[in-house]
């Protein structure tokens, strides 16, 4: 049973399964459920901070047992660190509106690709950790680029 529910955690709900970029595929999803708790509940800035709060320890640990289950450092199906990268990416966001939404999810996608330093380093940590780690670290450089667009209203 635990394991059951690690897994369906660290592959957000079965989104790590996708045969083609699950990464993207999960932050798709995380993206989607951003943009639907806005719409129709009014989630902001600070209830997507929240939410992204709550997820870590869990995303970790998460990440740790499937990780150990499927023997390998950082498997593809473990997409729920790109759930909170996306998330806390849309916390850069100046305004919540459709171009913000699409420029959070390119911005997010190319640092969790390209993994500038020291995001890279951040993999080195041990276990579900070190995947939850750089992702959150992407985010980062993400969410500052998006506010500095914000601010400078290119959305």
């Amino acid at each position: 049973m635990r394991d059951r529910v690690a897994l369906v955690l660290a592959t957000w709900f079965g989104c790590g399964y996708f045969p083609w970029g699950p990464g993207t595929i999960g932050s798709l999803a995380a993206l989607l459920i951003g943009v639907l708790a806005h719409i129709y509940w009014g989630f902001g800035r600070t209830e997507l901070l929240i939410a992204a709060l709550v997820l870590i320890a869990p995303a970790i640990w998460a990440s740790t047992q499937t990780a150990r289950l499927v023997e390998k450092n950082d498997p593809a199906v473990v997409v729920v660190d790109e759930v909170l990268g996306q998330w806390i990416t849309l916390l850069g966001a100046t305004s919540l509106r459709w171009k913000s939404f699409i420029a959070a999810f390119l911005l997010f996608r190319l640092f969790d690709i390209w993994k500038p330093w020291p995001v890279r380093e951040f993999e080195r940590l041990p276990e579900g950790l070190g995947i939850v780690a750089d992702d959150i670290a992407a985010a980062l450089y993400a969410a500052l680029i998006l506010f500095i667009g914000g601010r400078l209203r290119v959305y």
